[in-house]
């Protein structure tokens, strides 16, 4: 049997990692910059998440949600006290995806409405409904383009409020800092107007944390710099540390009841113990400090660039744009100098989505390497 041939593949094979570089099966050495896509928060095989991990399996590594796991009640404990978010509940699922589908499925339910709003550039997952509010029409298919949708502009308060009056609204969805649409952050006076709105026309605020939060920008969720309280709040990649685990985290105004919502593999045995070891690593290790420091640094360093016009994001969630398409730059730094970035939509911009333990010898390892790549 063949493999589904839909991601282009750089003819690299990852065999180990250590901290902040992985090693191909030849033991060659790259600095890793991505994180597979912001996944990779507290380093590659960090002791402490081994270890948790390892003991876990040998005693269990899954049984369904039909019976107590008291793992669940510790990552919620420890997720409410590190994120000053302690008055939600939590809903344990497997992905950034199916978060934000149980996100807008719960404000359907509660509100009684169907419409989502969305904002230009945005991602939230490729399955049925998310990607329905996925900035990418070439991903939706027949299928997906049932729901009902409709796409604003951030800063745009009289359109968004224009939709709002119609009363169907159940849901309006953002990143708050879009990744693969290019580090866009709406102003924080549209954030809380967004806020007030959906309050005022009862449709539930949903902040997606997927990428952006856990600690990334330097606040644990990325909202929180825009004094806001949403109704939902979706997180994923970076809570497992690579441990496929997501959820969702809900005002205690939304009830829940049996059957609401339901998941096979959702908060198992094995993603409560990598779940709980990345909460415990960024507490002890201060990381989430560590992010907004460097993000300080990270700007000291791109002023010694003049081709970099732009450095966008907060914490370690960076960008840095150029007025050239960075397509053969990110190809040059992977292959000459061994260094993983990533791209967005906006094809100008080097996205840096690193572990939250990255040092600033890392960073300068990755700008004498731009550099040079810059100047050949």
């Amino acid at each position: 049997m063949e493999l589904f041939d839909v991601y282009p593949l750089y003819d690299i094979t990852p065999v180990k990692g250590k901290g902040a570089y992985v090693y191909d099966e030849n033991d060659t050495k790259y600095l890793d910059l991505y994180g597979g896509h912001a996944v990779i928060s507290v380093g590659h095989a960090h002791p402490k998440y081994v270890k948790a991990l390892s003991e876990q399996v040998e005693k269990l590594g899954f049984y369904s949600n039909s019976v107590k796991n008291p793992l669940q009640e510790e990552l919620a404990k420890k997720l409410g006290d590190l994120s000053g978010c302690s008055e939600y509940k939590l809903f344990l699922c497997n992905s950034g995806a199916e978060a934000n589908e149980n996100a807008l499925k719960l404000a359907s339910f509660h509100t009684g409405k169907s419409r989502v709003i969305y904002f230009e550039n945005a991602f939230h997952g490729r399955t049925s409904g998310v990607v329905a509010v996925t900035d990418n029409e070439s991903i939706k298919a027949p299928f997906n383009q049932q729901h009902s949708v409709t796409k604003l502009a951030f800063e745009d308060v009289e359109a968004l409020e224009k939709e709002l009056q119609k009363e169907d609204v159940a849901a309006v969805i953002f990143e708050v800092i879009q990744g693969v649409g290019g580090l866009e952050e709406a102003s924080s006076e549209f954030i809380r107007t967004v806020s007030d709105l959906c309050r005022k026309h009862e449709a539930l605020l949903i902040a997606d944390e997927v990428q952006c939060g856990y600690g990334r920008t330097g606040d644990f969720f990325a909202f929180q710099k825009h004094g806001i309280k949403p109704d939902i709040i979706s997180v994923a990649k970076g809570m497992g540390n690579g441990f496929p685990v997501g959820g969702i985290l809900m005002n205690p105004r939304i009830q829940p009841k049996h059957g609401l919502l339901g998941t096979t593999f959702g908060g198992n045995h094995l993603a409560c113990a990598a779940g709980i070891a990345v909460l415990d690593i960024l507490k002890e290790e201060n990381l989430l400090e560590n992010a907004e420091k460097l993000f300080q640094y990270v700007k000291e360093r791109a002023a010694e660039i003049p081709q970099i016009k732009k450095l966008k994001g907060r914490g370690l969630m960076i960008g840095l744009e150029f007025d050239f398409e960075i397509a053969s730059l990110r190809k040059e730094l992977l292959f000459e100098h061994r260094v993983f970035t990533g791209a967005a939509s906006n094809k100008k911009l080097l996205r840096i989505l690193p572990p939250l333990n990255i040092q600033e010898e890392h960073f300068d390892e990755f700008f004498e390497a731009l550099k040079k790549a810059l100047n050949d």
